[in-house]
């Protein structure tokens, strides 16, 4: 019965996420009575969004099709593929397969036991994989990125096939020698590529990304060179780069230190499991630095993001609870700010800099190179996949657009383009492929321990107390006497002195709005009386110091 509504139903393709930023990614693929899920990520917060902790997509659609999930796939093991799956495993009623590599495995085990979810059922997975998700056969094959054990996969259905990329890049000298399976990407792309689903975080940079081994040599010469301890900032994640850390820190003959809680984490995580090979007697915890020359000494640490929280921060601010930086110290920024974090950044450089700290980044020397394709790989993957529709991914709409401007370059008619937002749809039938109806999408917010219930207002309201500050005003009402006895304000962030002479100012400018208008002095009037003095502080406010606070309005009956 599955199989024969399998056959007769379209091929559907939903993004959830990705398709608005570079961040929490998730797709749907479903055929009839099967469904399976494609990455869970999250995405950080901007600064349009004060005191929101994480932000998700809106997985609703997944959820009221839950009988239909067959089995979660992950990518890879960065947050914006993984970092969802905590919640959504909270949510869903039933325990579904996670298939993805050992790595992403380790890394997702150790993320769900923070949350207390207990036995996940995982299903490890690698290139040249197979496995059936109902009437969805779905073959997995080994991409190069900028951690290990990344894959992309090739799905068949009754409706046609789907092949998605994942995060890649073409490196042809990756630190693990695990190269791209051009061979297996070829062979899909002559069994027949319906639809081609495309990474396009580097559409917009022309040429080839920089091989990951290139990067050794810059940090090989960074640590040589400098005279005291060396720090270097990365992702947690970004093993490859961890394994190049730590094999210039042994040809300089220096120890290595680990800090940082996703760090540490992470490190361990990965030598467990034989992806990051470094020595026992290489490795120095920070308590034990006591009597190591500093010109010995290399420390790993997060906050490669500017991060307030994280070690180097910390350590920048001489918070840290056992490593401090100061003068003469070299610190090595090994990665690229993510799009809104690039002030943060910043800042913590000019606080090294205040240090004394010789600062590499970037535009310094070659300390770090992207995990994402560049347009000429791009294209290559295009012209080995050979799709006849195509879908750009992972990326903002300047990306998107990019990537689909190759596409037509590579052949690929416009018509057979699709530039999509998260929630719309695709279906396709017999090969064929048009645009479906739209179905529930959007962010879900993560703000403390409260999830899903942050509204825009709120948004709005932290917004405009972060940039005009709060204004309370205290209005006590005679009932007996009908009319406003006193008035009282207050404040809170604003710009503007509240004295006695802005007191009184403000209670003639209420009371004249008061006695122009008519107001039941009762307790079934308060709301009126409420908004009319709000209202009119607000001008007043605005005609004295051109600031817009946020009103805070209180009716008092005596």
């Amino acid at each position: 019965m599955a199989t024969t509504k399998g056959k007769t139903a379209p091929l559907k393709v939903i993004p959830l996420g990705g398709l608005d930023g570079i961040g929490k990614n998730m797709t749907v693929i479903e055929c009839g009575p099967d469904m399976m899920l494609v990455d869970a990520g999250l995405m950080f917060p901007d600064d349009s969004q004060p005191g929101i902790d994480l932000v998700l997509p809106d997985y609703t659609y997944v959820l009221e099709n839950e009988d239909k999930l067959r089995g979660i796939i992950i990518t890879h093991g960065h947050e914006d593929h993984t970092g969802a799956l905590p919640y959504l495993l909270q949510d869903l009623n039933n325990k579904v397969p996670i298939f993805s590599s050992k790595l992403t495995l380790g890394f997702i085990e150790g993320k769900l036991s923070e949350f207390r979810i207990r036995a996940p059922k995982f299903r490890e997975v690698k290139g040249g994989s197979h496995v059936n998700l109902g009437c969805l056969s779905v073959d997995f094959f080994s991409m190069t990125h900028s951690i290990p054990g990344a894959l992309g996969i090739f799905v068949k259905s009754p409706q046609g096939t789907v092949m998605h990329t994942g995060d890649f890049k073409l490196d042809q000298t990756p630190i693990d020698g695990v190269t791209p399976d051009y061979a297996a990407i070829t062979r899909f792309g002559k069994s027949g590529v319906d639809l081609l689903l495309s990474d396009s975080t580097n559409a917009t940079v022309p040429g080839f990304t920089k091989s990951e081994a290139e990067v050794g040599h810059s940090l090989y010469d960074a640590i040589k060179n400098a005279d005291g301890r060396v720090f270097v900032a990365s992702f947690s994640s970004h093993i490859h780069r961890l394994q190049q850390i730590c094999d210039a820190a042994k040809a300089c003959g220096r120890k290595i230190v680990v800090t940082g809680r996703s760090m540490l984490t992470n490190t361990r995580v990965a030598r467990e499991l034989g992806y990051l090979k470094i020595d026992e007697n290489d490795l120095v915890d920070a308590y034990e630095l006591n009597g190591i020359p500093e010109n010995k000494v290399v420390v790993m640490c997060t906050g490669s993001q500017g991060e307030p929280l994280s070690a180097l921060s910390r350590m920048a601010n001489g918070e840290h609870k056992t490593l401090s930086i100061h003068d003469g110290d070299t610190v090595i920024i090994s990665a690229t700010p993510v799009p809104g974090n690039e002030k943060a950044v910043q800042q913590v450089v000019n606080s090294l800099a205040k240090l004394g700290c010789d600062v590499y980044d970037k535009h310094r020397c070659l300390v770090h190179v992207s995990g994402h394709g560049s347009q000429e790989e791009l294209k290559l993957m295009l012209a080995m996949a050979r799709p006849t529709y195509f879908m750009p991914v992972h990326g903002e709409a300047v990306h998107l657009r990019a990537h689909a401007k190759l596409g037509e370059k590579m052949g690929i008619p416009r018509d057979n383009i699709f530039v999509i937002d998260n929630g719309d749809s695709l279906e396709m039938r017999a090969g064929k492929v048009k645009r479906g109806r739209a179905v529930e999408s959007g962010v879900v917010y993560v703000d403390g321990l409260r999830i899903g219930d942050t509204d825009p207002i709120v948004l709005r309201d932290r917004q405009k107390l972060a940039n005009d500050g709060m204004v309370t005003v205290v209005a006590t009402m005679s009932t007996k006497r009908k009319k406003i006895e006193a008035i009282e304000v207050s404040g809170r962030g604003v710009s503007f002195t509240i004295d006695d002479e802005f007191t009184s100012d403000a209670s003639d400018s209420i009371m004249k709005m008061i006695e122009k208008g008519s107001f039941n002095f009762t307790s079934s009037g308060t709301d009126a009386l409420r908004k009319a003095v709000r209202d009119s502080l607000s001008n007043f406010i605005w005609n004295r110091t051109h600031t817009r606070p946020m009103i805070i309005p209180v009716v008092m009956e005596v």
